[in-house]
């Protein structure tokens, strides 16, 4: 099925917050133009006022990349966000930002964008790329990446246009937003292209795009007209990383992916492929990261009666290479069942996180789409049949991206399930979304269930920035996307509700499945179709 770390989270935290605590005092004059049309910015876009110099030879800071951090934890740490602060969350009326286009990708966030003023970048199924004024919504600046692709002119699929999909990344010391887009050449046939962009005009920057359909890897061709990039880009060690797996309705000989793209050298793009048809690494939150390596889940493969690299856990080293060591890959006994009815271990997503017992244990975890959760220790995989544990906590499909968390005792995660209900859950609970303790030795057991409609990722806003304390006054947000489009809040420990979802003015339109909020600035940011929305609180 397809579909169309940091060490120290919360002492980056405690960086950003420092660094947003002036942005909260600042006027609302907007520094951009009112002109979506625009590729540059009023400020300085092209180096002429002092501010906009300084600002572009700074690192970006703010929420650079899918779920927050490297390892796709999706905590978000302020300390105004207590609880008591999160029940009054209430849209900001006043911030007004339009596009034309459908998004499924996270917005991103840059506290020092152009001329050091705070923007909000969004990408979208028309090919556009925005940077909005994080106070006001105005228009910073736009870059076009091309024409989209319709759905007519693809062999299968259910997003039209097809444009940007998956979410983009930062490079924090370059000041370079990276993002993969379906473009259509001059004849109509599709190009998957891979983009930088300079955050402080919007500019291409030079060498790029990087065309996919170039690459080749285990022998295996790269088809740009049924492969599909969902899953959220990664950076390590001077090299971007793009996943790749197939459109909705599995058509066509795709594979997974994952395309390495050298910053400083695109020209020399390598790559990784499934040995099997299929196994594509389609999941929202796409590749997990520690500080050498590279971690992804794989979907269902065909025709095969030998395990090749789907169903799986797969840990890459940068390039990106793959030892085929059982150290480094997992799949579960029953991977060809998978493989049979569809049911995907990699609908979720690799995520990084550590337990909280004494000895501190490294995990991976990941989320199927028979409504397994899955444990494994990231330094040594173990092939296939070895997690460290492995239990059904829904009854349907789970694939949309997790969160984790840890408070001072216990290691939290939460998963909004796609379908289904919750498996054990509490006496008198239930629903999709679910609260997961993490106990010792490793093992899963379901804490809490609520009931929220639609799709949307969940995340975590924690107001400790400290990291010996771990999280604390933690809120589970997620969005009804495609339901009732609204905003949700409860208490990750418990599932208590604290936000419901708000008044008349709290609605938004239409959120695309997947969806995730972001905390950053003193808001919570979500990107809808035609318009990014922001709250206060």
């Amino acid at each position: 099925m397809t579909l169309e770390v940091a060490k120290s989270p919360f002492l980056f935290a405690l960086i950003l917050t420092v660094a947003l605590a002036d942005c909260r005092t600042a006027d609302d004059t907007s520094t951009g133009k009112d002109d979506p049309a625009t590729q540059t910015s009023d400020d300085g876009a092209d180096g002429s006022s002092a501010a906009s110099t300084l600002a572009a030879t700074q690192p970006a800071t703010g929420v650079l990349m899918h779920h927050n951090h490297p390892g796709r934890d999706g905590l978000f740490a302020d300390p105004v966000l207590t609880r008591a602060k999160a029940a009054g969350l209430h849209r900001a009326l006043n911030f007004s930002a339009t596009y034309q286009g459908n998004v499924y990708a996270q917005p991103l966030y840059v506290d020092n964008g152009p001329g050091g003023s705070p923007v909000v970048i969004v990408g979208t199924e028309a090919n556009d790329i925005f940077a909005f004024d994080a106070k006001t919504g105005a228009t910073v600046w736009h870059q076009s990446l091309g024409t989209p692709m319709s759905l007519a002119n693809l062999p299968c699929g259910n997003i039209d246009p097809l444009g940007v999909t998956g979410t983009g990344v930062i490079d924090s010391p370059s000041r370079t937003y990276f993002v993969g887009a379906m473009t259509a050449a001059d004849d109509g046939s599709p190009r998957q292209k891979i983009f930088a962009l300079s955050i402080d005009n919007g500019s291409v920057v030079d060498g790029w795009p990087v065309d996919v359909g170039s690459l080749s890897a285990q022998g295996v061709s790269f088809d740009s007209s049924t492969q599909n990039q969902r899953g959220a880009l990664a950076l390590l060690g001077g090299t971007l990383y793009v996943p790749y797996g197939g459109h909705w309705g599995d058509c066509g000989t795709y594979h997974g992916w994952i395309v390495g793209v050298p910053i400083a050298t695109p020209a020399s793009a390598m790559a990784w492929a499934t040995r099997a048809q299929g196994g594509g690494v389609w999941a929202p939150s796409g590749i997990a990261a520690d500080a050498k390596s590279l971690f992804v889940a794989t979907g269902n493969t065909f025709s095969t009666d030998t395990w090749q690299d789907g169903e799986a856990l797969i840990h890459l080293q940068p390039g990106p290479t793959f030892s085929a060591a059982t150290s480094d890959y997992f799949a579960p006994l029953n991977w060809n069942g998978l493989d049979a009815d569809d049911v995907d271990l990699g609908g979720s997503g690799a995520v990084l996180a550590a337990t909280n017992s004494a000895s501190n244990q490294n995990l991976l975890a990941a989320f199927g789409k028979d409504g397994f959760a899955y444990l494994v220790d990231p330094s040594n995989l173990g092939g296939v049949g070895h997690q460290l544990s492995s239990v059904q906590v829904n009854s349907g499909s789970i694939i949309t991206a997790p969160a984790t968390f840890a408070t001072n005792t216990d290691r939290f995660f939460v998963v909004h399930a796609y379908s289904g209900a919750g498996v054990g859950c509490p006496s008198g609970q239930g629903g999709t979304l679910l609260g997961l303790k993490i106990l010792s030795p490793p093992s899963w057991q379901v804490a809490w269930c609520q009931s929220v409609a639609g799709r949307g990722s969940a995340v975590v806003s924690s107001s400790s920035t400290d990291a010996s304390a771990g999280a604390s006054e933690t809120v589970v947000w997620v969005i009804g996307s495609e339901s009732d489009n609204r905003l949700h809040g409860f208490n990750a420990e418990t599932g208590a509700v604290i936000f419901a979802g708000g008044g008349a003015n709290d609605g938004m339109n239409k959120v695309r499945r997947f969806q995730s909020p972001i905390v950053a600035g003193g808001r919570i940011y979500v990107a809808g179709d035609n318009q990014l929305y922001a709250f206060d609180y």
